[in-house]
């Protein structure tokens, strides 16, 4: 883990913390923080530096908002707003600076859908207050279960804790998802996850690795160098532009939700309805794809 006596922090004053979206989940964005210290090797949000002129690694340097109060908060009922698209609202500053709890505690009574989205652990001291929210929803990214390599990947908490995280707000009657995110081709054991958090998860979503910006190489450099028997592998699906490892993996985890009777859908609305005491497993392994065909008709 960094050390955060490392990590540049600032704090900064912004006109509103409320973002429009253009994720297919949410109309809203909210991000308390700019930069998150989790440092994720494979974040996208690692773009934000294009943006912010922050000269210091990915994961070295966090913003703490400070807004103008949300008036009339009421106006946003039935809203969708997701905390944490661009960095982790339960990040380790979040104990000090409280920035994603004010947002919430502004927010309270307005009837939004609330979704918060972590690495993190801390949202189980948050419980009462997600609890004043309509069907509120927490989802945890996991993408393994090997800390080794959890390590190589990202600053967060383990995935014990995690899990044990998702669980104790499962308990507390909020649902949660676990975002199986990003698959690694040849290391993400989907099935082993899935098998450990089915019993306190509403929903699986499962996204693959999707290798784009600056960290392509370092994840390609990675994986020649830790597991270079998957080398010819992560040519073929990131060069050659291959989709069969996921059109087989789609099959497989098709016919495992057949045996073991989950609901398994592509590509759907993230919080359908659930007909069962089981997780709804969603698959987001095509949905570029889709965005881009249904731009072109």
């Amino acid at each position: 883990m960094n050390d955060l006596k490392n990590i540049v922090v600032k704090e900064i004053k912004v006109d509103s913390v409320l973002t429009k979206s253009n994720l297919p989940i949410a109309g809203y964005s909210i991000n308390p923080y700019i930069g998150c210290p989790f440092g994720c090797r494979y974040c996208y949000a690692a773009f934000m530096k294009r943006f912010t002129g922050h000269k210091e690694d990915w994961g070295m340097f966090l913003d703490v908002k400070y807004w103008n109060k949300i008036k009339n908060p009421q106006k946003y009922k039935g809203q969708t707003m997701i905390v944490g698209s661009v960095t982790d609202g339960y990040n380790y500053f979040e104990g000090k600076y409280k920035r994603t709890r004010a947002f919430l505690e502004e927010m309270q009574g307005s009837e939004i859908n609330l979704i918060l989205t972590s690495k993190s652990a801390l949202a189980v001291r948050a419980i009462d207050l997600i609890k004043t929210y309509p069907n509120p929803l927490v989802s945890w990214s996991i993408n393994t279960l090997n800390e080794n390599f959890k390590n190589d990947m990202d600053n967060a908490i383990s995935i014990k804790r995690r899990i044990e995280a998702m669980k104790k707000i499962h308990n507390a009657g909020i649902r949660t998802t676990c975002f199986i995110s990003p698959i690694f081709p040849g290391i993400t054991d989907v099935f082993s996850i899935i098998e450990e958090i089915k019993d306190f998860c509403d929903y699986i979503w499962l996204e693959n690795l999707n290798l784009r910006g600056t960290f392509k190489s370092d994840i390609i450099n990675y994986i020649n160098k830790k597991y270079p028997e998957l080398k010819e592998l992560y040519t073929n699906i990131y060069t050659k532009k291959d989709m069969s490892y996921w059109e087989e993996l789609d099959k497989k985890v098709s016919e495992y939700s057949d045996k073991n009777g989950f609901m398994y859908v592509i590509d759907k609305e993230p919080f359908l309805k659930n007909p069962t005491d089981k997780p709804i497993i969603i698959n987001y392994f095509y949905h570029e794809k889709i965005r881009q065909s249904s731009k072109n008709k």
